[in-house]
């Protein structure tokens, strides 16, 4: 396997000496589909973003980015990826003068996804980030800035955004249906053991309310259609033993928006829930599940139903973005949309670390 890297690393270099600009050119919007490396081949990668782009109209998987040799020949061969477009994290640099390769996907745990993104930026790549952004309002505000610098396009990894029950929720918020809305109540978790690897260290970006806490947060959000003034909240751990590396298992946290608008959040590695509602004055609605891989499904007070689709999210979320980027047009997810859940993200943990006292956002 070390003669495969080293093949990989002296192809990157060949490739690196050819007359190409530093970074390359590329008029995105005359190719047919935009070419996306995955930087990252864990779980994620492999059962879900790999085989989705097996139906994209608009982006197609053309290279990988992984610190891990004995995965590559697995992926050449089930995704006919060239040696040249295969890189680790040391040279992916190097994809700067590769035309085959428009963006880079960040799927990696959430401490190092300022890291990889400044670097595909720094390429002159676009930019998709896996959500939550990372771990600081700091850091999100550098790969904002490290895109816009190098003139590259930034999208965040929120596929619920793109499915059409939500896009639902987001329309009722502004159109209000059943008049105005008094509350929004969501709620989302699973159980996770001790096998939950960097997710039970909290300087990697584990815990609840870090590697979950922007899906509740997000769609308390759009939920409301507003922004949080404030917020108050508080961490709970049933299993401390498990739970001692700064990672927190179960968060409550309650927001005040404008118009006397509540909105209350819960994010729990202790337990499955997965549930929006909206109260409002003249009735309600919901989705449950509202962030599942699939079958996000609603009704209302009114027993309207909202039927799941028979679709693939992140097929359309990756779509949707490269479509926008090869039309010029703006993405339904920007860097500033993660960047403004990470600021709630952060004023949750202060308030946490100080008895529940309610902080200004």
């Amino acid at each position: 396997m070390s003669n495969r890297r080293n093949f990989i690393k002296k192809s990157g270099l060949l490739l690196a000496g050819m007359a190409v600009p530093f970074p390359a050119i590329i008029n995105r919007s005359r190719k047919n589909k935009l070419g996306v490396a995955l930087l990252g081949l864990g779980s994620y990668s492999k059962n879900h973003l790999a085989p989705a782009l097996q139906q994209t109209k608009h982006i197609e998987l053309k290279g990988i980015v992984t610190g891990s040799p004995e995965k590559i020949p697995i992926w050449q061969r089930q995704y006919d990826i060239k040696d040249a477009n295969v890189y680790d994290y040391n040279n992916m640099h190097l994809m700067a003068n590769n035309p085959d390769i428009d963006i880079v996907y960040i799927v990696t745990p959430t401490f190092l996804h300022a890291k990889y993104s400044i670097i595909a930026a720094n390429a002159g790549k676009d930019v998709f980030c896996e959500k939550p952004m990372a771990m600081t309002v700091m850091e999100c505000n550098s790969i904002i800035d490290t895109c816009k610098k190098n003139k590259v396009r930034l999208a965040i990894g929120y596929r619920m955004q793109h499915e059409k029950n939500t896009n639902t929720i987001m329309d009722w918020a502004n159109t209000r249906p059943y008049g105005k809305i008094t509350k929004v109540n969501c709620s989302a978790g699973f159980r996770i053991g001790s096998g939950g690897d960097w997710r039970l260290n909290g300087e990697k970006g584990g815990g609840a309310i870090y590697d979950m806490g922007v899906y509740p947060i997000n769609a308390l959000r759009y939920g409301s259609g507003l922004e949080p003034i404030s917020v108050s909240a508080r961490h709970q751990n049933e299993r401390p033993a498990l739970f001692k590396n700064g990672a927190n298992e179960i968060t409550y946290f309650d927001l005040e928006f404008p118009e006397g608008i509540v909105g209350n959040g819960m994010v729990s590695y202790a337990k499955e829930v997965n549930k929006l509602q909206v109260d409002c004055v003249h009735g309600y609605y919901r989705l449950e599940p509202f962030q599942s891989y699939n079958g996000v499904r609603g009704t209302t007070s009114e027993n309207e139903k909202l039927q799941a689709c028979n679709c693939n999210q992140q097929a359309i979320q990756m779509n949707n973005d490269a479509l926008a980027i090869k039309e010029s047009k703006a993405l339904r997810v920007p860097g500033q949309e993660g960047l403004r859940d990470i600021r709630i993200v952060e004023a949750i943990m202060e308030s946490a670390s100080k008895d529940s006292k309610q902080i200004t956002i």
